[in-house]
């Protein structure tokens, strides 16, 4: 069974939710607020979590930002905020995808069913836990690059879209998959999105942005990790 957390403090909601996943043969937890859903998280570990941002005790993102200390769980952020501003810092903070109240259940289902599908991604056999560049090293386990022996920071964004790629380093990814892997599955055309956290990413990372060594872009295709 997959394990939802539900994390939502409207009562009537809460209830219609957890009827159509329980009936879809969804494991549910619930937390009315955000100390509770971090709490829920940590001792019953889920395997999706849908969640509200306007919360009672605490801002969404801050939920998230708590998640993403420890885990890469799908978050599907379930809100009445509907500006861009709001929308990118919540994918910026960590959240997968992101559904504006009110929604078409049928729509919020499908995209359940789509960010379970990216539990497990497909990885190569036994990938290497550390990665070492001329230029930078990635230690994939402890979710940290050194650069000229200095801790580099990464943004939850830019690590998953690294992380990615290094997990099939040496191979073409397509933006595509890129987009739906790092920001969910409605977003397959902004090749802007991969345009800006590239560039940051080399600014970051590569001893030259302008000629990157590592981070290599296919023009119109996709890009590719090289060590």
């Amino acid at each position: 069974m997959t394990r939802v957390l539900l994390v939502e403090d409207e009562a009537q909601l809460v209830r219609a939710l957890e009827i159509n996943l329980k009936a879809r043969k969804y494991e549910v937890d619930t937390a009315p607020d955000g100390g509770t859903a971090l709490r829920l998280a940590a001792a019953r570990p889920p395997d999706v979590v849908l969640l509200d941002l306007g919360l009672p005790d605490m801002d969404g993102i801050d939920v998230i930002t708590g998640l993403r200390g420890w885990t890469r769980v799908p978050i599907l952020v379930v809100s009445a905020r509907q500006t861009s501003d709001e929308k990118v810092d919540a994918l910026d903070a960590g959240a997968d995808d992101y559904i504006t109240k009110p929604f078409d259940i049928a729509e919020l289902l499908a995209r359940l069913r789509a960010a379970s599908r990216r539990t497990a991604p497909v990885a190569p056999t036994n990938p290497p836990l550390t990665v070492t560049t001329e230029d930078f090293t990635v230690d994939l386990l402890a979710k940290k690059v050194k650069r000229d022996g200095r801790d580099i920071r990464l943004t939850p964004t830019e690590w998953h879209l690294l992380e990615v790629l290094i997990r099939h380093r040496g191979q073409l990814v397509s933006q595509k998959r890129l987009l739906q892997e790092v920001w969910g599955p409605t977003y397959g055309t902004q090749a802007n999105y991969l345009r800006v956290y590239m560039a940051q990413l080399r600014r970051k990372l590569e001893a030259d942005p302008s000629h990157p060594r590592h981070l290599i872009t296919a023009p119109g295709m996709g890009y590719r990790f090289e060590t």
